[in-house]
């Protein structure tokens, strides 16, 4: 079977490309309607629905089942060491992302630090490009007891945000792969709409702000508290 999850034109082509059975969204359900008529079988699957969980049941309904499990990304913290990690609990502060306007004041980086060093949690800040590695060891330099990660590979970086006490990040894809790693996460959003594509997990998540909301850092210390309890 080939089976498109994206429901997009450039997606259709190459499923008419490859051999097997087409199957996807029906017409009312698709990304873009002319996808449709690609598939052999079509499944209705409500829009309103995470995008998660629409892929989900589309599978399941493909393949003959109903997902009625708890979601389970199916990966696992990388038994990898980070001999710069002290024995400290720590907190992974994600500040990076594509775009200038989804991130997150760095005066309110300051505020959630300042609360969690009063709890006896480190900060840690990753980066990736050299821009964001400035903007960690600028925001470090104003935290107390904050560290600045060093350059991570992905497996690295997973195994960073798999032994955190928490992650509390923007909207950004490690943000989204502490959740699947099942890690308390706050994921904040300044200029995107997280209803249907905010972090989704079976661990304790929460999803603040929206396009033109930028969330507070009172909302942030509240959620943090929640998950980190849950």
């Amino acid at each position: 079977m080939v089976l498109d999850s994206q429901g997009l034109l450039k997606s259709a082509a190459i499923t008419l490309l490859a051999p097997g059975p087409r199957c996807g969204y029906d017409r009312a359900s698709v990304r873009e309607m002319i996808a449709a008529l690609a598939y052999d079988k079509t499944i209705a699957i409500p829009k309103n629905l995470h995008a998660v969980e629409r892929n989900r049941r589309l599978a399941g309904r493909a393949l003959g089942y109903e997902p009625d499990t708890p979601v389970d990304y199916g990966v696992a913290t990388p038994q990898t060491e980070l001999p710069w990690l002290s024995a400290q609990p720590y907190v992974v502060l994600l500040h990076a992302t594509s775009r200038a306007d989804k991130e997150w004041p760095e005066a309110d980086w300051l505020v959630l630090a300042a609360h969690l060093h009063a709890s006896g949690l480190r900060c840690i800040l990753p980066w990736g490009s050299q821009q964001e590695r400035a903007r960690s060891e600028r925001l470090a330099a104003q935290m107390a007891n904050a560290l600045v990660a060093p350059h991570l590979s992905l497996t690295q970086a997973a195994a960073l945000l798999g032994n955190a006490r928490a992650v509390v990040g923007v909207d950004t894809g490690l943000t989204h792969l502490a959740a699947a790693l099942k890690v308390p996460v706050v994921a904040l959003y300044c200029a995107s709409e997280p209803g249907l594509t905010g972090v989704y997990s079976a661990a304790p998540a929460v999803n603040l702000g929206q396009a033109g909301r930028t969330p507070q850092p009172d909302e942030a210390i509240a959620a943090l508290a929640r998950v980190m309890t849950a």
